[in-house]
């Protein structure tokens, strides 16, 4: 008898793409069906300045249509689609879900706990992508990419950013901290070497690999980082130690001139107390290509400094990536499967 599977993907998350892989794993006795929701091209809810679905985070989709869609598949590949406690109750059948991102936020844990559904993830799926646009980000930032290129467009020549005392500053000659040593930061870690640049990671959780320990990089408390490094770039998770971490206090810290990247999540940031360190000058620039408000608003303030640029969340998107997660999910569902044990369980 075959197995029901349920997929809902979206335009970046191909729902075609995870059932080619997922049919390449498991041979014929699957019986898919796939749902494709509009995100990018509209909109995912965000919840962090509050959830109508239990707390949930970054979903898609109404829960009558996601039930609908799913109802009595046995497992479900999603990116987007949100699954509550409510939800669950109603899905009875459902035992399995793959969700194609670093962390299950769309996904209420204790309830698939309680429910005995096994949620797996696909860790790292982006890391490639997200750590090259990092260091993008970084040399956009740092050698004036930015500022000659808005200059030109708007019809001046800005000969003056070959003066000494304006133009840029090489990587090699500068300090880079990397707060959260994950699968994106210890990527950033290793692009960076090539660079021949200090490299600083803050992460209380993790210790270095003992190549990075070799290559000199070296690990410090977050406050040391902040003090030292000439460009901040954020890797962390958002969870309520790291929420609006770098407010205030930790950009008044932060040496004066320095850069911030954050291609990570938008509330680690308290973007008033940004507003004002890149408005005064203690700052100078950063690239922002996460928020915690999406899209942002047409007035909001950061849109109007000479001296930030910002992205529509754009650093995971590649095509790799698509195909990484799918490759991930279908070993799970078939993995699931053959009752072997998960390789990503949340």
């Amino acid at each position: 008898m075959s197995k029901s599977i349920a997929i809902v993907g979206d335009r970046f998350m191909l729902p075609s793409v995870f059932a080619e892989h997922i049919r390449s794993a498991c041979g014929d006795g699957v019986d898919i069906r796939t749902l494709e929701q509009p995100w990018p091209d509209e909109p995912m809810e965000h919840g962090y300045a509050g959830s109508k679905l239990d707390g949930l985070k970054e979903f898609m989709g109404q829960p009558d249509e996601i039930i609908g869609f799913i109802g009595d598949a046995e497992l479900l590949v999603t990116h987007l689609a949100p699954i509550s406690r409510s939800m669950l109750e109603r899905l009875p059948k459902l035992r399995f879900i793959a969700v194609s991102r670093g962390g299950p936020v769309n996904i209420d844990m204790q309830a698939a706990r309680d429910h005995d559904v096994l949620v797996v993830n696909t860790p790292g799926r982006n890391a490639g992508a997200v750590a090259e646009f990092t260091i993008g980000a970084i040399l956009a930032e740092t050698r004036l990419i930015r500022s000659g290129h808005e200059a030109l467009r708007g019809g001046e020549w800005r000969g003056d950013l070959y003066r000494a005392d304006r133009t840029g500053r090489e990587l090699g000659e500068m300090t880079i901290g990397i707060v959260g040593y994950g699968a994106i930061g210890s990527r950033v870690v290793k692009l960076l070497k090539a660079f021949d640049c200090k490299i600083l990671v803050a992460d209380p959780y993790v210790q270095l690999s003992a190549q990075d320990r070799n290559d000199g990089v070296e690990h410090v408390a977050l406050g040391e980082l902040l003090g030292r490094a000439d460009v901040v770039t954020l890797h962390a998770r958002v969870t309520p130690e790291t929420t609006r971490f770098i407010g205030r206090e930790a950009l008044t810290r932060i040496k004066p001139g320095a850069f911030l990247i954050n291609t990570a999540r938008g509330p680690l940031v308290d973007y008033d107390a940004l507003h004002d360190a890149l408005a005064s000058g203690h700052l100078g620039g950063a690239m922002l290509d996460t928020f915690a408000v999406e899209p942002v608003p047409a007035d909001w303030p950061l849109l109007r400094l000479p001296n930030v640029t910002l992205t529509p969340h754009i650093a995971g998107a590649s095509v790799r990536t698509v195909t990484v997660a799918a490759v991930q999910a279908a070993e799970e569902v078939r993995r699931f499967l053959a009752g072997e044990p998960p390789r990503n369980p949340c």
